[in-house]
């Protein structure tokens, strides 16, 4: 299932690098993100590259920290670390390693992002061996600045100086002692600024944090805005937002689509594949949970932090930008066929519907729903909303192409495995359904 993240981050690599970054002009700075998960499974936070070989995972950051190698852009390399390995995969876990693995295994990609002059690297909510990272001095200090190197700032994640103390946020002013004193240099602060503000001047004019602390906090602070020329131009180019969904943006969303895609399955019988299918049948079926919403198919962090279920970026507006786009996969279908094929849309056909003779075949799109983070935990990893059931009833009656909505695998069983006639991992397609059709009825390839 590899190749289509890889060839998916490629096309990322490629063209975004070319088609976005070259409209940013010398007065703003970008911050772009850079996940390194080397062994995740269940929790959803940078999808798609989860249950995957550290190797590959290390390889990620390398290819993204080429991308964002221009001007005025800061990238940050998330979340130090282990918090990929965490036991059971469960989100803001323990990673429980010894020191040799965890340098091993999940610090390697650091490496690389580091010899490649990342800006800044985010802690994890995660621990290690029951030590929360964020409070971890050894390994934010003493390995990651001092033994690997790194210049740039060390930043907390969301309110992460609350989860250091039970109750969360209960002795503030100690969360915020323990969390610089260990090496953070930026803390995302959420709802307690002043509070946070009035804590640091305290335990700085008292000693209990160093000025030598405070200082090489700031420094690094202040060397990544100063190489990023925000002191200059301190200000974005907000002109820019007319381009965000322009029709480039769109196309090149539509490709990575096409290129992300993975077949898993083509036909009962090799010698008779199901794909591509026939745009000119006389009758198609299409079902499924996941076929009619841009919601599910955008996944989390989409609108709102768990994303929503919908048509959700149509005419949304969300920082002065109108967000009037977005095709379903049972648009896109439509689109895709000849004029003389009649579509028949049912979430859970009927049985009357699975009874018609003159159906050629059934497209059925089903997944998960939008989630991120802990609320992505899931011991099982079955297909939710009845899938397997709206599947089976649909592939018992007529050949069935299954398109599977998910940030990661998701277990089919053998006994549905065998009824299905075609099986797709379409991952998170975002808005543009299209990317699907272009494939299943043949313009492209897989």
């Amino acid at each position: 299932m590899l190749g289509g993240f890889v060839s998916s981050f490629l096309i990322i690599q490629q063209h975004i690098s070319l088609r976005n970054f070259s409209y940013n002009t010398d007065n703003e700075a970008l911050v772009v993100l850079v996940g390194v998960y080397a062994r995740k499974s269940l929790p959803e936070i940078y999808f798609l590259v989860q249950s995957t070989p550290p190797g590959f995972c290390r390889s990620v950051p390398f290819l993204c920290m080429h991308t964002v190698d221009l001007n005025n852009v800061i990238a940050c390399a998330k979340h130090f670390v282990g918090d990929g390995g965490t036991h059971k995969g469960l989100n803001e876990g323990d990673t429980i390693l010894s020191y040799e693995d965890l340098e091993r295994i999940h610090m390697a990609p650091y490496l690389d992002c580091i010899s490649q002059g990342v800006g800044t690297i985010m802690a994890s909510y995660s621990s290690w061996n029951g030590h929360q990272l964020h409070a971890h001095r050894f390994l934010l200090t003493e390995v990651l600045k001092d033994k690997l190197g790194f210049k740039g700032f060390v930043i907390s994640d969301w309110e992460a100086l609350d989860r250091l103390s039970k109750p969360l946020g209960s002795n503030y002013r100690r969360c915020v002692s323990t969390a610089v004193n260990a090496g953070t240099d930026m803390v995302m602060v959420g709802q307690k600024h002043r509070e946070f503000v009035k804590d640091l001047i305290f335990l700085a004019e008292s000693g209990e944090i160093p000025m030598t602390r405070i200082d090489d906090a700031v420094e690094r602070i202040l060397r990544v805005k100063f190489v990023a020329g925000l002191f200059e131009y301190p200000f974005a180019d907000r002109s820019l937002l007319d381009i965000v969904g322009s029709k480039l943006h769109r196309e090149l969303a539509r490709e990575v689509v096409r290129k992300s895609l993975v077949l898993l399955k083509n036909g009962k019988d090799p010698k008779k594949p199901l794909l591509p299918l026939d745009r000119s049948a006389k009758k198609i079926l299409v079902a499924g949970t996941h076929a009619d919403d841009l919601g599910y198919q955008c996944g989390g962090w989409t609108i709102a932090w768990n994303g929503m279920s919908g048509r959700i970026t149509i005419g949304i507006t969300l920082i002065n930008v109108a967000y009037v786009s977005g095709t379903t996969i049972l648009d896109a279908i439509k689109e895709a066929i000849g004029e003389e094929t009649e579509v028949i849309y049912e979430k859970n056909p009927s049985p009357d519907t699975l009874a018609s003779q003159d159906i050629s075949y059934a497209i059925v799109a089903v997944g998960e729903d939008p989630y991120a983070e802990f609320t992505g935990d899931n011991p099982e990893l079955v297909i939710p909303f009845n899938g397997a059931d709206i599947i089976s009833s649909v592939a018992d009656k007529i050949p069935t192409l299954v398109v599977l909505i998910s940030g990661r695998p998701l277990v089919i069983e053998p006994w549905l495995l065998k009824k299905i006639d075609g099986l797709i991992a379409a991952w998170l397609p975002g808005t543009e359904g299209e990317g699907i059709t272009d494939v299943i009825f043949g313009d492209y390839d897989f």
